[in-house]
């Protein structure tokens, strides 16, 4: 073969590679926009059906010199391409994305501020057992400058024989314990038949892991306007728990509060292990403050103050406790709620890093 015929093929080739990429940038453009129509309608990107039967039709139609098994991967590997530009789009066009909303949500309620520049603490009994109770608490926890009382009404169990709540008397006392000390109430709703009453009693609508996949729950608070705490399921993805908080937004309701609480692995000594490189990841991709349940996420005492700390240091807009004035006759996870020196101990820990967060706010 002659040089001019040599130089002549490699310009053929440069020529066909020009021509490929082309037509794959084209075909991209194509998909995109099939992505965006599927997005708006709610459909799934991904039809391996067809993906198949494009796949069938591609190798009936291959005269070689590649073989089937060849140009079955070269396109694979492009119908994956594609794929994964279709999840950039849906990222790009979720409504809880920074992609879509570049300044972070900061929640007011009266005048506090949840995703500001100071951390809010959400302390409280993990069920509501009786007025006296709740009330003796609320009273310490304001006196501590806590402002949020949590305390479930209803409760989801794993056994159903186990304490379910006092239900709308439970809810009835923690807005009457909260009143009395100028304290919010944030509680969990666990059916959508009963959200309107929860509305009734609560400043901030619980959704708990549990029903972190309760779509028609999720998009029952989205049409509400009270703000919504929505904890991560124990065994999501992040991508899931965004999700689920896309269903909420996407109904209207956009004061939405994220809650890791831990996620379930194999290790035995804590109640569930806490993610915490989740919370600079949810930042980084979500608007949406972040609350760290630390309780939840470990079920014991003794290591609270040094997973909260953790937790704010790594972006945490608050944290959430479970508080008892006596935990050994708890109705419910007495194991992992703190007495009151344990939490006076406990704020004691948390006073050096709050009152730095606070100072850096004030300075930025």
């Amino acid at each position: 073969m002659s040089p001019d015929n040599m130089e002549s093929l490699r310009q053929e080739v440069d020529r066909l590679n020009m021509e490929i990429l082309d037509l794959l940038n084209r075909r991209a453009a194509v998909v995109s926009e099939i992505g965006r129509v599927k997005i708006s309608k709610g459909l799934e990107t991904f039809d391996p059906a067809r993906e198949s039967a494009m796949l069938n039709r591609i190798v009936e139609q291959n005269q070689g010199p590649f073989s089937n098994e060849v140009i079955k991967a070269l396109f694979k590997e492009i119908f994956k391409a594609s794929l994964d530009l279709m999840k950039i789009e849906e990222k790009k066009t979720l409504l809880v994305s920074r992609k879509h909303q570049k300044e972070d949500t900061v929640i007011r309620i009266g005048d506090l501020v949840i995703g500001g520049d100071f951390p809010i603490i959400m302390a409280g009994p993990c069920s509501v057992e009786s007025f006296e109770q709740t009330e003796r608490i609320a009273a310490f926890l304001s006196k501590k400058g806590v402002r949020i009382l949590r305390g479930g009404a209803f409760k989801p169990r794993t056994s159903p024989y186990s304490f379910q709540g006092l239900k709308e008397k439970g809810l009835e006392i923690l807005r009457e314990a909260a009143s009395a000390h100028d304290m919010l109430v944030i509680t969990e709703v666990l059916d959508p038949r009963d959200l309107e009453k929860v509305l009734r009693y609560t400043d901030i609508c619980q959704i708990g892991a549990r029903n972190m996949y309760n779509y028609e729950l999720l998009k029952e608070v989205g049409r509400c306007r009270k703000p919504v705490m929505l904890k991560r399921g124990f065994m999501a993805t992040i991508e899931e728990f965004l999700f689920s908080a896309e269903y909420v937004i996407s109904q209207g309701n956009r004061e939405i509060i994220l809650c890791e609480r831990g996620i379930r692995t194999f290790e035995k000594w804590t109640r569930n292990t806490l993610d915490i490189s989740a919370i600079p990841i949810i930042k980084n991709e979500s608007h949406l403050p972040v609350i760290v349940d630390s309780s939840h996420a470990t079920g014991r005492c003794d290591i609270l103050s040094q997973v909260s700390l953790a937790s704010l240091a790594a972006g945490a807009d608050g944290i959430m406790v479970e508080v008892h004035e006596n935990p050994s006759v708890a109705l419910s996870d007495g194991d992992q709620q703190m007495d009151f020196a344990q939490f006076e101990r406990f704020m004691d820990d948390l006073e050096t890093c709050l009152v730095r967060r606070k100072n850096h706010g004030m300075q930025g």
